[in-house]
């Protein structure tokens, strides 16, 4: 499903890629991912532009890691298909202990399919995979910029 390609680019020429998007705050993100590679580039890059990650394979890591840092987590990024509970009723629950929490779902799946069938409806956002480090990079700062500026979570 994904390439090692999507994310060749150099690290360091990411900071121009989020210049488009608002710059980290130093927020803190739940990266939820049960490929490894995506996983880690998908940490990797978003550390660099100044977010703190947090990094879980399943919903049971996720929930352990987010009780552990409770009240600081701004944003779960998650796929949406995971071992055990997925990732739409991972963030129900999380949202659930912390209205405020910010969810962009990931997903190989194509867009039209999982809006069609609810997953990413009211209001939630979505990056379908395979993305770019630019992509990841703008999505996440439109999702938290749209948590800053106070709108519905």
């Amino acid at each position: 499903m994904y390439q090692p390609a999507t994310f060749t680019k150099k690290l360091s020429e990411s900071s121009s890629l989020a210049a488009s998007s608002e710059p980290s705050a130093g927020e803190t993100i739940l990266l939820v991912e049960d490929e490894a590679f995506v996983r880690d580039v998908a940490g990797e890059v978003l550390e660099y532009e100044g977010y703190r990650v947090l990094r879980a394979r399943d919903a049971k890591e996720a929930k352990v890691l987010f009780d552990r840092h409770h009240g600081v987590v701004q944003l779960l990024l998650t796929d949406m298909v995971l071992p055990g509970q997925n990732g739409r009723d991972l963030a129900a629950d999380l949202r659930t202990a912390c209205p405020t929490i910010r969810t962009l779902f990931i997903s190989g799946y194509p867009t039209n399919p999982v809006a069609r069938s609810g997953i990413a409806a009211d209001g939630m956002f979505y990056l379908s995979k395979p993305f770019s480090a630019e992509s990841l990079l703008q999505m996440v700062g439109q999702v938290l910029q749209t948590s800053r500026e106070g709108m519905p979570v």
